[in-house]
Formats: C-alpha cells, sequence, structure tokens
C-alpha cells in the first residue's frame, strides 16, 4: 500500500475552507475490540495545523482508543489515517505525534525528573547539549526547574501529570494529544496548564470530562457517543447545547448555564419589590 497522501475530496475542501494545511486525516476510520464492536465507527476528521480541539463524551464512548489509532498504537479494522500528508503505519514511532496518558505512572521511570524529560530526545538521536536545552525549556515551560532532581515517585499526582507532560514538550512534536490532562492536577497547576496550553503552537487534541478546561483551551469540539462523532463545531455552541448534551450522557458546563442575580435576604430586587 502506497503512503502518498491522497486527500479526499472532503479533506481537500476542508484544508481550501480554512486556509490552513491540514495535520490530521481520518477517512471512514473504525476499529472494534472483542467486546466492544464499534470502539471507533465510520470516523472521518479533519484538523487544522494549529488547531485546538476537545474531545468530549462519556466513559467508554472510544475517546482513548481514537488517539491510540492516531499514534499507530493499534491497527484500524477499516479506514485511513495521514498526519502532515504522511500515512500513519501501525506500530511505526512517530516523534512529531506525543501522547499523555491518563494515568502518569505510566510514563514515568527514572530516576529523576530531569532524566525523565531527557529520555525522548536521547531516543531521538540528538546531541547531548540539544537534549539539555530541550530539557531545560520543558522544565521552564511546566514549571518543574525546582524538581529536576527528585525521584518522580515521590512527587504528588498533579506533579507527576506535568513531568509528564514536560517529557513529551522536550521531543517538540507538531501534534498533542492530551488523555484527561487535568485529572490529578490543584487549582493552581491546572491554572498553568490552561496559559501555557492557550500559547501552545502545536496541534492540540483534548480529551477531557474537565468540560470547563475545554472551554478555556479550545475553540473547537467533538461529542463522541458509542464510537461516532455525534456533533463536530464550535466548543460553546455544542456544550451550551443542554439537550443534546445530556442526550449523550454529559452536562451542560457551568459557565454556560444562564445565571440570575442573587439578592441578600431583605433586599429588594431590581423591580423594587421584596
Amino acid at each position: 500500500m502506497s503512503s502518498t497522501f491522497v486527500p479526499s475530496t472532503a479533506a481537500a475542501g476542508a484544508a481550501a475552507a480554512t486556509g490552513q494545511s491540514l495535520a490530521i486525516i481520518t477517512e471512514a476510520l473504525s476499529f472494534s475490540y472483542p467486546e466492544s464492536p464499534r470502539a471507533v465507527d465510520n470516523v472521518s476528521l479533519h484538523i487544522a495545523d494549529g488547531e485546538r480541539v476537545g474531545i468530549i463524551g462519556h466513559n467508554g464512548c472510544g475517546k482513548t482508543t481514537l488517539f491510540m489509532l492516531l499514534c499507530g498504537v493499534l491497527t484500524p479494522v477499516s479506514g485511513e489515517i495521514w498526519l502532515f500528508d504522511e500515512r500513519v503505519q501501525p506500530g511505526q514511532f512517530r516523534p512529531e505525534v506525543g501522547l499523555l496518558f491518563q494515568d502518569p505512572d505510566d510514563q514515568l521511570f527514572s530516576a529523576s525528573v530531569a532524566e525523565d524529560v531527557a529520555f525522548g530526545p536521547q531516543n531521538m538521536g540528538l546531541d547531548d547539549a540539544e537534549v539539555e536545552a530541550r530539557v531545560q525549556e520543558a522544565l521552564a515551560l511546566t514549571g518543574l526547574e525546582r524538581l529536576a532532581n527528585r525521584p518522580p515517585h515521590h512527587l504528588s499526582g498533579g506533579e507527576k501529570q506535568m513531568v509528564a507532560i514536560a517529557g513529551l514538550l522536550a521531543m517538540k512534536p507538531r501534534i498533542l494529544l492530551y488523555d484527561e490532562p487535568t485529572a490529578s492536577l490543584d487549582l493552581r497547576t491546572r491554572r498553568r496548564l490552561i496559559h501555557f496550553l492557550q500559547q501552545a503552537p502545536e496541534t492540540l487534541l483534548i480529551s477531557s470530562h474537565d468540560l470547563e478546561f475545554v472551554l478555556e483551551v479550545c475553540d473547537r469540539v467533538l461529542l463522541i457517543d458509542d464510537g461516532r462523532v455525534i456533533a463536530d463545531g464550535d466548543a460553546r455552541e455544542i456544550m451550551g447545547n443542554q439537550a443534546l448534551m445530556e442526550a449523550h450522557g454529559l452536562e451542560k458546563p457551568h459557565s454556560l448555564q444562564p445565571h440570575r442575580e442573587v439578592h441578600h435576604p431583605g433586599s429588594k430586587s431590581s423591580d423594587g419589590q421584596g
């Protein structure tokens, strides 16, 4: 099978409409587990270079499986995937794609934070000076400089998550897939993550149940259920549709709920009534 990029009419139209090159294309992508025959069901996506896209849906809807397919960890039952004009070959290492696992303990194994962050760049064959420069840059971005010499297994859950993110950033991927990135973060670290993701130049796909986080970081949202894309469009429009969200096991984010002015007991309302 040729790896030459041959975009479909829909993909070509999507690129022309945005005026941007496409970072990710899937065409009729499907995958099955023995116990879940429609884990990913006929999914066709066109993600522009530099887009920040939220992936939302209830547990088991297919979000993580989609990420594993994009990374080449799983082999599709049918369909195709292209990343930056090159067809994905399952099992092939693609340093331009980084995946953050839900559990940071699945990614951290070195004796110190700095060694863990250096692991990816070292395995890309970079020289020592470049590896060190990337490690320092990633530690600075994630606010981990003071923890550089600490063993990762001595850190809090949120600190471990940020170390795992730093390890991905040090590889300078063009596409980052974040699977529940705020799961272990305290409010301060969550805010730091929001800030630098808002400035991130990479193409981002972020799967999260933290819908307020998705609203702050992503302009576009994909709502997935039963392995299929149910809705694809403006984040506030999709997540603000209460009937749609509830029909697929989700709640409308609190910040998108209409709020009435609350008056203290005994005070008068705006129409002069007590």
